[in-house]
């Protein structure tokens, strides 16, 4: 059995001219890698296309996988990614009717198997964890799918799931992500930029699921459960990607990296004795952070400590999350930048309930705080969160699935409009990034990340062609 993945594109910017973000970001389809990698331990054959790093897309893409002639087609799509996938899925049925396509990834695992009934080209949906599914499924060459857990499938020409299928116990008895069969890893691959001191760089991802219950998480996939490798297996990845592709440094890209005091801890010893030549990122929730442990992040080689703040409004944070005292953030904040380690807050604008004011009072609270760097997303209310199931009753909700990527403002609050978003997250991106501090914290990139400074000015001449096309 021969299966060949397929992670579509989709729309990954604003809805208007060119897509250029993966010069600043592209990591590789961590979710897809490990299901090959699954397939492959147990003789199956896989090939991956990567449109993000291939640059397939549309008709061309259609004829590369007729060439390839698989056994089955798998496509993996967020819900910006869907329907360029599913137009991929229809221009195949044309040319392979008898060739079984399937669906997995957030879209499929979030709005489930009433797709079968929309989009006839989709055979299958993988539903939740997909490596001991699709491995049955394809053992099964595609019959009695019934039997199997975790499968969409038609019965009497209706979209019904098999049964729920129980989640993977131990993370350590799956094989590391075949990154071998992307191309041109990890060249055609790198973080964010000025967010790693050395390339080649990648991402990781050591855990699956959450316990918490924000109000915006999708946790459709791994749902709320927390489940996590080993240190001892964690140190072994570092030191295989190290080994075979030379990475130098890599983001976990876990939810709750430190979420298990133990386990960390156990990480940073093995790491540091080992001498292992990976610095790395990770993201923290600001109650797990202390000095000790801090301290342990920094001699194991922390780089970067990424912090979900989300808003500046008390108010706003308590509908939406557990709430933290804004106080102690910028207390915890500060803790992180005197252990030695660069900090980035993650925020989010458009959140119900918001209003001008509370917007604006987050933009303050971020530019009294000690952070290195922002990311700030746009509101987007996707299917498997809890806040979907009634957010028509809070704002104006454009439900337009290849713009649904955190880059544009789907939805609007009750009260406000989309250009009143729209002029408020441009003035919080230059009211941050136009500071001396900041400034200066750049200038410092030219020792301490100087690939990411070699990779701009390698496309600086899209990033001004760019710009130039915002600006008219």
């Amino acid at each position: 059995m021969r299966i060949l993945f397929v992670h579509p594109h989709g729309s990954n910017w604003m809805g208007a001219g060119n897509d250029i973000t993966a010069i600043f970001n592209l990591m590789p389809p961590l979710g897809m890698l490990s299901i090959a990698a699954f397939l492959e331990a147990r003789g199956m054959e896989v090939e991956i296309i990567d449109c993000y790093g291939t640059g397939h897309r549309g008709q061309g893409l259609v004829d590369e996988i007729v060439r390839r002639r698989p056994d089955a087609v798998g496509f993996s799509c967020t819900t910006s990614s869907f329907l360029e996938g599913y137009a991929l899925a229809e221009g195949l049925k044309e040319r392979l009717p008898d060739t079984p396509v399937i669906f997995g990834g957030a879209h499929a695992c979030s709005v489930g198997v009433s797709l079968l009934d929309r989009f006839p080209a989709i055979d299958y949906l993988v539903l939740g964890e997909g490596e001991q599914t699709l491995y049955e499924l394809a053992a099964a060459s595609f019959r009695n799918v019934e039997k199997i857990p975790g499968v969409g499938y038609r019965r009497d020409g209706v979209g019904t799931l098999s049964a729920a299928r129980e989640l993977i116990a131990d993370l350590d008895t799956l094989p590391f992500p075949a990154y071998h069969r992307l191309p041109d890893f990890p060249r055609r691959y790198a973080l964010p930029l000025f967010s790693y001191p050395k390339a080649p760089n990648t991402s990781v991802i050591s855990s699956r699921g959450c316990p918490y219950q924000c109000s915006y998480c999708d946790r459709s996939v791994f749902s709320r459960g927390f489940r996590f490798n080993s240190p001892e297996y964690i140190v072994e990845h570092l030191a295989y990607l190290n080994r075979d592709f030379g990475i130098r440094h890599v983001f976990f890209y876990d939810d709750l990296f430190t979420a298990d005091r133990g386990r960390v801890a156990r990480f940073c010893q093995l790491k540091e004795a080992q001498r292992l030549p990976v610095t790395y990122n990770c993201i923290a929730r600001l109650e797990h952070v202390d000095a000790e442990l801090l301290a342990l992040l920094k001699r194991s080689g922390c780089w970067q400590v990424n912090f979900g703040i989300e808003s500046g409004d008390p108010e706003v944070i308590k509908k939406h999350r557990k709430y933290y005292g804004l106080d102690e953030v910028q207390t915890k904040l500060a803790m992180v930048r005197r252990a030695g380690m660069r900090v980035k807050g993650l925020f989010m604008l458009g959140l119900p309930g918001e209003s001008e004011e509370s917007i604006r009072r987050t933009i303050d609270y971020a530019l009294m705080l000690p952070l290195d760097e922002i990311n700030v997303t746009k509101f987007t209310p996707f299917p498997g969160a809890p806040i979907y199931r009634d957010i028509r009753a809070q704002g104006e909700f454009d439900e337009n699935w290849p713009l649904m990527n955190c880059m544009n403002f789907v939805f609007v609050p009750t009260g406000m409009s989309r250009d009143q978003l729209e002029g408020l997250y441009n003035e919080f991106i230059r009211r941050f990034y136009r500071r001396t501090r900041i400034h200066w914290g750049y200038t410092q990139m030219l020792w301490k990340s100087p690939g990411s400074i070699l990779r701009f000015l390698r496309h600086l001449p899209e990033i001004l062609a760019f710009e130039m096309k915002q600006r008219w």
